[in-house]
């Protein structure tokens, strides 16, 4: 098997390492990749973005599949131009991934095919947008419809919040075209829950949940990130909760694309809001999350690659067993480089200390430095390049153990200007202790 994978991130490098784990003798070719991508394959200097070159790269290296891990060569429609050159390719066409890309087209399917969500309405004018915030009243919820790096969206708790929100996105272009056109969501309380489903069209093989923290410090503080860290299985991901988010999110929301001609074919994310009233969506994503892909992917005993491989031939996943999971917990710390997330610097060195068994470190945003200062013998010649830089994962018989490991890696990695949560899990650390629950054995689906 010969695998193209676009992308060069931390979830990626989760991807490159399932893949590896399922087929030793895949030949894993990348692009661009990073420095910890480069370990398991060969890495080619073509940007996710560029469209013309990726396709180039495909008809030179001819892989049997190549998957995509981003959300902005989707956007532009690479899965289009590959599957027209007669390529198999793993994701949703351009119309079909503006599941994601465009959150005024999810929340309008979703009303359509009746899935539960919180109620919203769309906004161009600072006007309009105040007067429904201030109709919802605080807290509220500020959108950018568009694509955002998962940081387009504002939890106001105040109506002065909610008026600056609106004005950034509005008036000041904060997140440019993404925030030309922004939803006032109600807020909805509860737990979320992230689901990921991997979808043909018309079935789909879904995983268990995971939780994420967006805020990028410890308490749920401080603003709003592409995700600080995660953690699974997670407690309430019952089998009969599955059972409903399946057949009141992820199946109507499958039949709703193809009913408009738009088939969904790829990795279909689900955030879920766990409400009194019952699940609703917060907002859906067309690709791997990150980094809860980092936190899945070693607790998965079961094939990755078949189901991938199947989607990306047009091949039903009816053949494709449910997925399998290990009787352990994993966490995973993300550590970001100084001024993330206004204004990340880049450039630092970083120093990675010796793994302990069952850690995984995941390269996000890291590049290999021409010349770099060393600040021990653990310098690595890595240096930070962009936002998010490591995902620490570790897996533990229990979600204590997975937390302490991960946590205490990401301590003694070394790089100036470091941040990190120190308390990923925290909410269900303390229902496992007031229960006096281990938390072993996961939620297979």
């Amino acid at each position: 098997m010969k695998l193209l994978l676009v992308g060069g991130g931390a979830r990626e490098h989760a991807l490159a390492w399932k893949f590896v784990q399922d087929d030793p003798q895949i030949d894993l070719i990348a692009a661009p990749g990073n420095p910890g991508i480069a370990t398991l394959a060969r890495c080619f200097p073509v940007r996710a973005d560029d469209l013309a070159g990726l396709l180039t790269l495909a008809r030179t290296e001819r892989p049997d599949i190549t998957v995509i891990g981003p959300e902005a060569p989707l956007a532009a429609g690479i899965v289009d131009h590959f599957r027209d050159a007669g390529l198999a390719v793993f994701g949703p066409t351009q119309l079909a991934a503006r599941i994601e890309t465009s959150k005024r087209f999810a929340k309008e399917l979703m009303l359509r095919a009746g899935v539960p969500t919180a109620r919203a309405s769309h906004h161009t004018t600072v006007a309009s947008a105040r007067r429904a915030a201030a109709d919802l009243g605080a807290p509220v919820v500020i959108k950018a419809s568009g694509l955002a790096g998962g940081k387009g969206v504002v939890v106001a708790t105040t109506m002065t919040e909610a008026d600056r929100a609106i004005s950034a996105m509005l008036e000041e272009g904060a997140f440019g075209d993404a925030g030309h056109d922004i939803l006032i969501e109600e807020f909805m309380e509860g737990e979320e829950l992230s689901v990921f489903a991997i979808c043909d069209g018309f079935r789909a093989c879904v995983m268990q949940g995971a939780q994420d923290h967006k805020r990028l410090l410890d308490g749920d503080s401080g603003p709003n990130t592409g995700g600080m860290g995660a953690y699974s299985p997670v407690s309430f991901d019952t089998s009969e909760l599955q059972r409903t988010i399946i057949v009141s999110v992820i199946d109507p929301t499958l039949a709703a694309l193809r009913e408009g001609g738009t088939p969904f074919t790829g990795l279909l994310y689900a955030g879920v809001m766990l409400t009194r009233s019952g699940p609703k969506v917060v907002e859906f994503n067309c690709r791997f999350g990150d980094p809860e892909t980092e936190t899945l992917l070693p607790l998965l005993s079961s094939s990755l690659l078949d189901p991938i491989v199947a989607v990306a031939r047009g091949e039903s996943l009816a053949r494709i067993a449910p997925f399998q999971w290990k009787g352990a917990a994993s966490v995973t710390t993300v550590l970001a480089e100084a001024g993330y997330p206004e204004s990340p610097r880049s450039g630092d060195t970083i120093a990675f200390p010796e793994p302990d068994d069952d850690v995984y470190v995941f390269h996000a945003g890291t590049r290999v430095a021409e010349r770099s200062r060393p600040k021990s013998d653990a310098a690595s010649g890595v240096v930070t390049a962009g936002g998010r830089v490591l995902a620490i994962t570790a897996v533990g018989a229990t979600l204590a153990v997975a937390a302490a490991k991960s946590r205490g890696y990401a301590e003694q990695v070394d790089f100036d200007g470091k941040q990190m949560r120190r308390d990923i899990g925290r909410r269900e650390l303390a229902l496992l202790a007031g229960l006096g629950q281990s938390q072993r054995g996961s939620h297979g689906a």
